[in-house]
């Protein structure tokens, strides 16, 4: 991890992408509590939610297409000051909130930061990969994400109880006018996209590349799978924590510490184990979120359940990051930020689902329940997705090869007797696969370039 820090680059990439999320979580618990203290409604949080964090899910594609032939750069500075200009618009509509107001301003901001994410993904693997340092660069990041993700709610509430909403909005322009002028500032990222297609062309590329991919494909719908089953008891673990647990808001702040202290856990984990095969790394840390699951379902007190919450915490902390690495590997160079517009599109979209189902779960039955389905629904989909890959082991897709190896060519690649890419549609992706061994028809073509 300290490698890859070294390089000037990354460490202003991920000095970025870490303070995004921390004025992402800022925003987020702030207008929420604005939202809320205005109106004193549910429904118009719920709103507010859907406005930031669902809605931008529809477009975060279409803009991360578009962006991509900017340099990423002067993509980043723009994006970062748009984002202070938003939130000091926050700042005057916090005056005299009109919710449907800000709504459409978080709207915005969400679609912005989203594709924010996915831009500084792509550029990641520009900036690693030709120094073989991609998987220690995630792990950097990851760690950088999880902190934000637990200092950055607690600081946003510790702000806004000790000076005001206004103040808070504008402290996260403040923190975004500084983002900008870092990235602004940052050379040796990448140029852009050469591509001269319309963004439209490029955009249905990108979606057919993503649902023709061998690699990509399952693991995009297996995640997206996975994050309704992991988000449905975020919402509803209050409830758990009172009527379940028989406990009250401290229960609940220990459960919540709990799984944070796994997350930070996980994240360190990961920056010992990256190079381990991510097969591997993606089934170990999601079935340990679904086991962290079952033991809350069936915890009798806050002690056993507070553990539990540590184990679901510390798969967390490596699940995310693992996947998003196997899916970079996988890609090839020129389809890196359309892939990852589309992955934080479903993201982004897919906790909403998860909100929905947990809440409906637990009014009709319990929180236990909820979270019992959860936690088989992980591990259901585990071992289905194991099984596959065991069964495709012997044709396995080749679909990543080096385009600077140039004495590796692949002239066709049987995809387990399901369709058959050319060599134009493996080159130049950041990793180079392990070849099967066998004899017969469905043995990969590779000879000299």
């Amino acid at each position: 991890m300290r490698s890859s820090l070294a390089i000037p680059t990354f460490r202003r990439l991920a000095l970025g992408y870490t303070l995004n999320e921390l004025g992402d979580w800022l925003a987020t618990v702030t207008l929420a509590i604005l939202v809320y203290d205005t109106t004193s409604s549910a429904l118009a949080t719920t709103a507010l939610f859907l406005a930031a964090k669902f809605l931008p899910s529809l477009v975060v594609p279409v803009l991360a297409a578009r962006a991509e032939k900017a340099a990423v750069s002067r993509c980043l500075l723009a994006f970062y000051l748009v984002e202070a200009v938003l939130f000091g618009l926050l700042v005057l509509a916090a005056d005299d909130p009109w919710v449907p107001l800000i709504c459409v301003l978080a709207f915005f901001d969400g679609t912005i930061a989203a594709t924010g994410r996915a831009i500084s993904r792509a550029a990641t693997v520009a900036v690693l990969e030709p120094a073989g340092r991609l998987r220690e660069g995630n792990a950097a990041l990851n760690l950088g994400f999880s902190a934000m993700s637990i200092a950055g709610p607690a600081l946003a509430g510790f702000l806004v109880a000790g000076t005001s909403v206004q103040v808070v909005l504008a402290l996260t322009a403040g923190l975004f006018v500084v983002l900008a002028l870092v990235m602004g500032t940052t050379g040796g990222l990448p140029q852009g996209t050469t591509d001269e297609a319309p963004w439209r062309e490029r955009l249905r590329a990108g979606a057919s590349y993503v649902i023709s991919h061998p690699v990509v494909r399952p693991l995009v719908l297996g995640q997206a799978l996975l994050l309704v089953l992991f988000t449905m008891v975020s919402p509803i673990e209050i409830v758990y924590a009172k009527e379940s647990l028989d406990g009250g808001d401290t229960a609940y702040g220990t459960l919540l510490t709990g799984w944070g202290a796994g997350v930070i856990l996980g994240s360190l984990i990961f920056t010992r184990v990256h190079h381990r095969p991510l097969p591997v790394l993606i089934g170990f840390s999601t079935l340990v979120i679904g086991a962290g699951y079952l033991g809350m379902s069936v915890a009798p007190t806050l002690a056993p359940a507070t553990a539990a919450a540590v184990l679901g915490g510390i798969g967390n902390g490596m699940q995310w990051v693992v996947v998003v690495t196997a899916i970079q590997e996988a890609v090839r160079s020129d389809m890196q930020a359309r892939v990852a517009g589309f992955f934080e599109a479903i993201a982004t979209a897919m906790p909403g689902i998860g909100f929905v189902v947990g809440g409906v779960l637990t009014a009709l039955l319990s929180p236990r329940i909820a979270f019992l389905v959860a936690g088989v629904g992980v591990i259901v989909i585990v071992f289905t997705g194991g099984l596959l890959w065991r069964l495709r082991r012997n044709v396995r897709d080749v679909v990543a090869v080096r385009a600077d190896h140039h004495s590796l060519a692949v002239d066709e690649v049987p995809l387990a007797a399901m369709a058959t890419f050319s060599m134009a549609e493996v080159a130049a992706a950041p990793s180079i696969p392990e070849l099967p061994h066998q004899d017969g028809p469905d043995v990969v073509s590779v000879g000299s370039g």
